[in-house]
């Protein structure tokens, strides 16, 4: 009987990282099968990945909903033939809801011998509560189907912050275990066992989830029906509300060193869109997220993408929620970078098989992001 994990987090949370630490030190000796499901037109995350030999499904394209309801149980099922793993890692994109996750899981489970070991999500400590008022749909999507939330970056996080975090996430999930202590003092065993020993107490939660995940399904199914005949009205029925607010909380309570490269804009970077999408809605992530992806020659200097991070803070960018890359360097190596708001890394890491940028966000003016990067 193959387990399967469900390892979901909004944009950037921590996943990949949460997965290395499990795969180094965790689940040493098993044979592990990671499906990714990007949200996007390239998939980066993968190429982090391969290192530790695992094998990588990505599935980069089409509308995320499709995605799960269709391919994804195709996929899953062509590794559990091919592979027969011990456990498969399931990596939901970021702006996937978990609930069509386990879903479309448990849809599989009913035919293959599989079994839905856990669904968990990472939440980063410090956006917790911007991404609650700007995204909640999506986000509170993720917390409110977890059995377990394993909370990132509480290192950087004030005690009375972390209280207030924890306190607004356990209004959504009253029954998840919600993980406090920084990583970095846990074994990858200690995380795991947190996982695991979560299903039991979630299991109640499961019929509803599918339930309503299946519920949802059908009412998206209608809507595409409703869509194909008036496929030349594009304007959605749903409507965004942007509003510029000053979130001054948020990005000031930053606690960790700046490096030579630190572009987490401290000082400057307090600003982000407010998308109020009424909770009772059911969108999906194509219907608010874009992506914009490039392949790319061109190479860069550390300063050139620092300041290309800085930049990607601009609201009038539109509110961009993620961005990773990897690129060759002018010195003759290689680049890799992740951004989220307020946020960023730029390390040396190995080559790939050409350069590749990804930005994600809502609202996005692509042609201006195109030309920051120069590509």
């Amino acid at each position: 009987m193959t387990k399967i994990d469900i390892i979901s987090g909004f944009l950037g949370a921590g996943k990949t990282t949460l997965i290395k630490r499990l795969l180094a030190d965790a689940l040493k000796g098993e044979q592990v099968v990671l499906i990714e499901n990007e949200f996007g037109e390239i998939g980066i995350d993968g190429g982090f990945l391969k290192d530790a030999g695992v094998q990588i499904t990505e599935m980069n394209s089409g509308c995320i909903c499709c995605t799960l309801v269709g391919d994804f149980g195709k996929a899953l099922r062509e590794v559990i033939e091919t592979y027969h793993p011990d456990r498969i890692l399931i990596e939901p994109s970021g702006v996937g809801k978990l609930s069509d996750v386990i879903a479309a899981v448990q849809r599989v489970a009913a035919h293959e011998p599989v079994s839905l070991n856990s669904f968990v999500t990472v939440a980063d400590a410090q956006k917790a509560k911007m991404y609650t008022k700007n995204f909640g749909e999506f986000f509170l999507n993720q917390i409110e189907s977890a059995g377990a939330i394993l909370l990132s970056r509480t290192q950087f996080v004030k005690e009375d912050r972390l209280a207030q975090v924890v306190d607004l996430l356990r209004q959504h999930n009253p029954s998840a275990r919600i993980v406090t202590t920084p990583w970095d003092e846990l074994t990858g065993a200690q995380l795991l066992s947190v996982m695991e020993d979560s299903h039991s107490l979630a299991a109640d939660m499961l019929d509803e989830i599918v339930a309503e995940a299946e519920a949802h399904a059908r009412e998206h199914e209608h809507e595409h029906e409703h869509e194909h005949e008036h496929h030349h009205d594009h304007d959605h029925d749903h409507e965004h509300e942007h509003e510029h607010h000053h979130d001054h909380e948020h990005e000031h309570e930053h606690e960790h060193e700046h490096g030579e490269h630190c572009t987490c804009g401290c000082h400057d970077h307090d600003h982000a869109h407010d998308h109020e999408h009424e909770h009772h809605h059911h969108h999906h992530a194509d219907e608010v997220f874009q992506s914009w992806g490039h392949e790319t020659t061109r190479k860069f200097t550390e300063d050139e993408i620092a300041s290309i991070l800085t930049a990607l803070g601009d609201i009038s960018l539109g509110t961009v929620l993620r961005a990773k890359g990897i690129v060759p360097a002018v010195e003759g190596e290689w680049i890799h970078f992740d951004f989220v708001p307020g946020q960023s890394e730029i390390r040396r890491g190995p080559a790939d098989y050409t350069g590749r940028l990804c930005v994600i966000g809502a609202d996005l003016d692509t042609d201006r992001i195109e030309d920051l990067f120069g590509v």
